[in-house]
């Protein structure tokens, strides 16, 4: 695959003896779409869609070596040979389209999955995470032994199978081999514990048993956190020695992320953080080992690969947001049409849903299995009415467009976006500033007829679109306390962060989920030094924690930079009084008054705006209501009922 846009990145690179058609590797990203650790069509159609986008090579989610202990319930394994067919149909299939593919070898140790009946769980040594009931049983030398077997036998199935190689996961303290190489998790005495070398010794036999058992031309790559970004933890330092006892071992390629899933957002970066997260550590260790290099974390546009791999942070790109979003990211970028991906806004609502057993998913992309495809042209073709040029309005008006029906979208504002351009504001939220713009873009492709800053009235529906299906999406309204209103200076975040209003010195926000918290980020001062000219922010939350609907490492990078910022937090706490001068609050059974504030924000929710909507179903008028007109959201609510929408017009 040749292209002038980005020559580097879409040139062929050799991994050991064999050669991949170009730079973009797709990293493992779980699915949950396994059927009790086998194969199914969905995760066929899942890797394939990616493979005929162009992706050089895929690793694929973990692949568990033995059946006691489970990862995910919704992952994959290969530990007897029932598995194998499944694995031979995955390989053809990506196979057709010039890609390799190959299964990330794992054993979960004390991260298994507390499926009922598990024994307790294993690993290095006694310490497990945090969050676990008990602490871990340490392996023992007998069972290390036989687990070192059961990666071989692993990978000589999925040799048999036809894959390319295998991956071993040894990153982020993670698992068995990441908790045996981390001083974090092993404090054993014996021959696997101690020294860096004792440490990477059960690695490092894992790597001959494969070896040894699979030959030569088998792809062996080990994915390491190159510095595990903690006190006590793995040193760049450490894992320079460790790759090139890696490559001395016969390994073909490192595979160089950062941090471990315990520190949350040091792993796998939140959106708004820095792309390219890792590339420092995989530039420096570059220069250490002459096998090729890969560097992973939110590498999400095809500029920014292009650059790490022409500056020499890396022989190869690992994207694996990127490809999710959209599975023609490489042919729509080697080709010259970057401005066509759809983009990847960092949020991880891919992994945040795979916690709680569902399968993956995607904000921008509401259909990953088929890159939103998956339906069919109108059998009848219709006239569309799409009220509201938000999210969810757009991907109805884009898709429905595409079916064949003739569609006009109407919106009483100039620009389009709706809530999500207000969303956009607070600090790390400025990539949905691209998703409008390429939700917008795509109007045009397929003939939308666009009337922005035009207000629609039931009367006006009923005279001028007469006969056309009508979908109202056009969001919903701040919730707003007549109680709360006494106050001098009352505004919505909405209000403040669209700049329609501006606030005082000494600011209370009534409300600390994901809205408080980032107008809290918005307002507080970039440095937390005492200076005069800060701003003084409280925040006040009834519950007992903050961004609660928020999850994994988005959540922790929000709520961790408000705290550094200085931002008073106050959580179980419950307003209870407001004057023109004072805020009464309650927490812990006792009233307490904040005095000297200037200005009161409310982040409190949303309510649906049915007021349209009310009024054509008393004129006898049939629409859908959908996105949060109908009920309120996230991003990726709106954008799948609008997705859904449209494909039952």
């Amino acid at each position: 695959m040749e292209s002038q846009a980005y020559p580097m990145l879409f040139s062929p690179i050799k991994v050991g003896t064999q050669e991949v058609k170009n730079r973009v590797f797709m990293p493992p990203v779980s699915t949950n779409l396994a059927d009790h650790g086998y194969v199914t069509d969905a995760l066929v159609d899942h890797y394939t869609a990616r493979a005929k986008g162009g992706v050089g090579l895929i690793i694929t989610e973990v692949v568990t070596v033995e059946p006691t202990y489970t990862y995910l319930p919704g992952d994959m394994c290969c530990y007897d040979d029932t598995f194998i067919p499944g694995w031979e149909k995955l390989a053809s299939a990506v196979h057709q389209y010039g890609a390799k593919i190959m299964p990330q070898l794992f054993h979960p140790a004390y991260m298994a999955f507390n499926v009922p009946g598990t024994p307790r769980l294993i690993a290095p040594s006694f310490v497990g995470p945090s969050y676990a009931r008990e602490a871990p049983r340490p392996i023992t030398i007998d069972e290390i032994h036989e687990l070192t077997h059961q990666f071989g036998d692993a990978a000589v199935r999925m040799q048999k199978a036809g894959v390319d190689g295998v991956e071993v996961h040894a990153a982020h303290a993670h698992g068995m081999l990441g908790g045996f190489l981390s001083p974090q998790y092993n404090k054993r005495t014996d021959e696997y514990g101690g020294s860096l070398d004792a440490r990477m010794r059960f690695l490092l036999e894992v790597i001959a048993e494969i070896r040894e058992r699979c030959g030569e031309d088998f792809i062996i790559d080990v994915r390491i956190s190159g510095d595990e970004y903690t006190d006590g933890g793995l040193t760049l330092n450490d894992m320079i020695y460790v790759s090139r006892r890696l490559e001395k071992a016969s390994v073909d390629m490192i595979h160089v992320s950062g941090g471990t899933t315990i520190k949350r957002g040091s792993a796998i970066p939140a959106a708004g953080t820095k792309q390219a997260s890792h590339a420092d550590l995989s530039r420096e260790i570059k220069k250490h080992v002459g096998i090729p290099v890969a560097t992973v974390g939110r590498i999400n546009e095809a500029w920014i690969a292009e650059e790490l791999i022409e500056d020499g942070a890396a022989d190869i790109c690992m994207m694996g947001r990127a490809n999710l979003c959209d599975a023609e990211f490489c042919n729509k970028a080697a080709a010259g049409r970057a401005e066509e991906v759809r983009p990847c806004i960092g949020c991880l609502r891919c992994l945040n849903g795979i916690m709680f057993g569902n399968p993956i998913a995607c904000t921008v992309n509401p259909d990953v299995e088929h890159d939103e495809a998956g339906f069919e042209a109108a059998v009848e073709k219709k006239n569309v009415l799409v009220v509201g040029a938000g999210p969810a309005g757009m991907e109805a008006a884009y898709i429905a467009a595409r079916r064949g029906h003739h569609v006009v979208l109407v919106d009483k504002q100039e620009e389009p976006g709706g809530q999500l351009r207000i969303a956009s504001v607070p600090p790390a939220k400025q990539e949905l500033t691209r998703v409008i713009k390429y939700q917008f873009s795509r109007l045009a492709e397929v003939g939308v007829d666009v009337r922005m800053g035009v207000e629609l009235t039931a009367e006006d529906i009923k005279r001028d679109f007469a006969g056309y299906e009508v979908v109202l999406a056009y969001g919903a309204e701040p919730i707003v306390p007549g109680f709360m209103t006494g106050f001098k200076q009352v505004m919505t975040a909405d209000d403040l962060l669209a700049g329609r209003a501006f606030p005082g010195k000494k600011i209370v926000i009534v409300g600390g989920g994901s809205v408080g918290c980032e107008t809290a980020d918005y307002l507080a001062p970039l440095v937390n030094d005492l200076a005069p000219s800060n701003r003084d922010i409280t925040l006040v939350e009834m519950t007992k924690t903050l961004a609660a609907n928020e999850g994994g490492a988005g959540r922790a990078v929000l709520v961790t930079r408000i705290l550094d910022k200085g931002v008073h937090v106050l959580t179980e706490a419950k307003l209870t009084g407001v004057t023109e001068d004072t805020i009464a609050y309650e927490k812990d059974g006792e009233e307490h008054v904040i005095e000297g504030v200037d200005t009161l924000v409310l982040a409190l929710g949303y309510r649906p705006n049915t007021a349209l909507a009310d009024a054509l179903a008393e004129a006898g008028f049939t629409c859908r209501v959908l996105g949060d007109s109908k009920q309120c959201g996230n991003l990726r609510d709106a954008i799948a009922a609008g997705y859904e929408a449209a494909c039952e017009l």
